[in-house]
């Protein structure tokens, strides 16, 4: 049974309570974009329901990774603009992109 976007915007609220996603002063409901996004996603599943499951996993994996590439492209130039230092978890990701001297 393939999971509603309700209950997938419902996990996303419970994953962002560990982990918040500032909004800011975005002119756009919480609610109403995290609806906006799970339905999106949902119908990409459902676009690959004749998928097999491995090929399935690997094209929800692949749009997972791609998407948070974007996030930390975005946090990094956001940062950079605003002339902030990075974060701690975000200083150990880029510490593994570093060659050692």
């Amino acid at each position: 049974m393939p999971i509603k976007p309700e209950q997938l915007a419902a996990l996303m609220h419970e994953v962002e309570l560990e982990d918040p996603i500032d909004f800011a002063d975005l002119p756009f409901a919480e609610d109403d974009l995290r609806e906006l996004v799970a339905s999106h996603l949902c119908e990409m599943a459902a676009a690959m329901e004749n998928f097999s499951t491995e090929d399935r996993l690997l094209s929800l994996l692949a749009v997972s990774a791609k998407l948070v590439l974007e996030n930390l492209v975005l946090h990094l130039q956001l940062l950079r603009r605003h002339g902030l230092p990075v974060g701690d978890g975000v200083e150990s990701l880029l510490a593994r992109l570093r060659k050692p001297d």
